[in-house]
């Protein structure tokens, strides 16, 4: 069998909105958060491969910043740099979902 190209894929929401009454991630700190995330995996060395990247809109503007991890395909809304580490170090490395920071939990 193949081994995948990424074991984990971040999808970091980077859309900017011009007007209206939506958020917008990208306004926010959207390129600041993959700036984050690439650094801090970089400097981790991890022995598995992980890619994060900027995305367009993830359609949830609503609770942003947002991004998402596959091939979970969890989903992490009012995402700040101050969140980064914790995101690499439970969901990227130790597999668990930082639940506090989870869509599922703000849409109950």
């Amino acid at each position: 069998m193949n081994e995948p190209v990424f074991h984990k894929h971040i999808f970091i929401c980077t859309n900017q909105r011009t007007g209206g009454e939506r958020k917008s991630c990208g306004e926010q700190h959207g390129m600041e958060l993959v700036a984050a995330f690439k650094k801090s995996l970089k400097d981790k060395s991890l022995p598995i491969r992980v890619r994060a990247q900027r995305a367009g809109c993830l359609d949830i503007c609503d609770f942003g910043p947002t991004l998402a991890v596959y091939p979970e395909g969890v989903f992490y809304v009012n995402v700040q740099l101050a969140d980064v580490e914790e995101i690499i170090q439970s969901h990227i490395i130790g597999n668990k979902p930082v639940e506090r920071l989870l869509l599922s939990r703000v849409k109950k």
